[in-house]
């Protein structure tokens, strides 16, 4: 059901769309969870109380992919920890590279306001599963899955720095390099948060 569906599904909906009981589901997807066949992650928040978990299937070969990547990603972190001066500027400054030749490749934002390319950013962060959950104005981004979390655990100073310099390479690519982009390492449960506040631009988030 889950690689059927191009969305995330809750437990709820699992439940009522294979009419079983959600404590038979739930066994079953924590099994899946554990054996890397399935992806949890929080749902956005909708008035009080802690936000429902959204599932949704690992696509082949995926979890094999994503650990030789993570692999790969601590090698590097780790060198550069060991051998920069600067380990933390000099990670920014790779992720701005990195973000300027992913925008470059990938479809360029539909308008030129900065809400625009905000969404296109956060397109992008979801292209590169970083699950994102944003409100209307996108100007802040949960993350609710990392891609190198182990990694970010262990050099949350150079893998978070990357990340955020991702985006502002993507912005100012796009177009917008005004914008001033934060990015707070598990700032909540399951999630970081990720602020973008373009200069003089008005409005809520």
């Amino acid at each position: 059901m889950l690689e059927a569906h191009p969305a995330p599904l809750t437990l709820a909906a699992l439940s009522a769309a294979a009419g079983l009981h959600p404590n038979t589901i739930r066994e079953h997807l924590e099994t899946l969870v554990r054996q890397g066949l399935v992806r949890r992650c929080p749902a956005a928040p909708k008035g009080r109380g802690r936000p429902a978990w959204e599932y949704s299937a690992v696509a082949a070969g995926e979890d094999q992919m994503v650990r030789e990547y993570a692999g790969l990603a601590a090698t590097l972190a780790e060198a550069l920890r060991q051998h920069s001066r600067h380990p933390k500027e000099d990670a920014l400054q790779a992720g701005r590279r990195w973000g300027a030749e992913l925008a470059g490749t990938a479809e360029a934002p539909a308008g030129a306001q900065p809400l625009a390319r905000r969404r296109a950013v956060i397109a992008l962060l979801d292209r590169l599963r970083f699950s994102p959950r944003t409100g209307p104005r996108a100007r802040t981004v949960r993350l609710t899955r990392c891609p190198l979390l182990e990694v970010a655990r262990r050099y949350p100073d150079v893998v978070c720095s990357i990340h955020r310099g991702l985006v502002e390479g993507a912005l100012n690519q796009w177009g917008e390099p005004d914008t001033s982009v934060q990015l707070v390492p598990f700032a909540e449960p399951g999630a970081c948060t990720l602020t973008m506040s373009p200069t003089g631009e008005q409005g809520h988030r």
